[in-house]
């Protein structure tokens, strides 16, 4: 494991909710008054773990499933992203900016291997689609993107950017907590995924408590 230090992202899944506390800097993405998804100063954010020393960042999403067969309760660690009208960011000047983004691979990879180590299954790889937000997406808007990806948030590939440019090694653990819009049977209300969520946040500590000592 790198000597530096490990930051992790709590999303709205761990909102009201006290995640473990250890050998980690803990950073909530929505803030203390939960700032909507696209005001979220992605850059500020991974600027302050990259300052209190972290090297490589954990981060915790909340998603809606693209497949029947990834509904609530899934966890996904992506290995890709696409986020094509992502408001414009970077934390750096002139020709720097034009980099090639992603996930870090070997980190990633450490993530997905300590979560096999302790008997924990998540689909390995996948690929997030980020939209704007905050309101969440139509069911055409669902059929438009599901052919090329797995979940879909607001959040997550942003960040990624942010980190990337700023040297932090980046992975997503993105916890399914209702399948997007359209996907389902049942008509997609916010009533049913704040049930969903309510219900995942018990395994969602549990898992963190068991793979962040071993991260870290």
């Amino acid at each position: 494991m790198s000597a530096g230090g490990l930051g992790l992202v709590a999303g709205s899944g761990l909102t009201g909710l006290e995640p473990p506390r250890g050998g980690w800097q803990l950073l909530r993405r929505h803030g203390a008054e939960y700032e909507l998804p696209h005001r979220i100063d992605h850059v500020a954010n991974m600027r302050s773990l990259r300052d209190a020393g972290c090297d490589r960042v954990l981060a915790i999403g909340s998603v809606g499933g693209l497949r029947v067969e990834l509904g609530p309760g899934t966890l996904v660690c992506p290995d890709d992203f696409i986020a094509l009208d992502a408001a414009p960011l970077t934390a750096l000047a002139g020709a720097a900016a034009h980099r090639v983004p992603g996930f870090d691979r070997s980190w990633r990879r450490q993530v997905v291997d300590a979560l096999d180590a302790v008997g924990l299954e998540a689909r390995d790889g996948g690929v997030y689609w980020q939209t704007r937000g905050p309101r969440l997406e139509t069911p055409a808007e669902v059929r438009t993107v599901a052919p090329h990806a797995e979940v879909i948030g607001m959040t997550v590939a942003s960040e990624c950017v942010a980190a990337g440019e700023l040297g932090l090694s980046y992975a997503a653990l993105c916890q399914v907590d209702n399948l997007a819009n359209g996907i389902g049977e049942q008509e997609l209300t916010l009533d049913q995924i704040a049930a969903n969520r309510d219900r995942n946040r018990g395994a969602l500590l549990a898992m963190l408590e068991r793979i962040l000592p071993l991260l870290a």
